[in-house]
């Protein structure tokens, strides 16, 4: 009875979330860019990752690794 409940839970999870995308406002864009040198730079590539991302191709999203300030304990 579990195993019914879960898959059915399942499915219902990956049909409503499967193959959507929310994209920044252009708000958005300029809230995040105001911290910027080049501000005019990075709203104007943004808003292109978004038309591309929109369109359905892929895009590239660069990873910051986490520095620990602290030290290692």
């Amino acid at each position: 009875m579990k195993f019914v409940l879960y898959s059915f839970l399942f499915l219902l999870a990956s049909l409503t979330f499967g193959e959507v995308s929310y994209s920044l406002t252009n708000y958005q864009i300029k809230k995040i860019c105001k911290k910027e040198k080049k501000e005019f730079t990075c709203i104007k590539n943004l808003q292109e990752k978004r038309s591309i991302l929109e369109k359905g191709d892929l895009i590239e999203i660069p990873v910051i690794p986490y520095e620990n300030k602290k030290g290692k304990n």
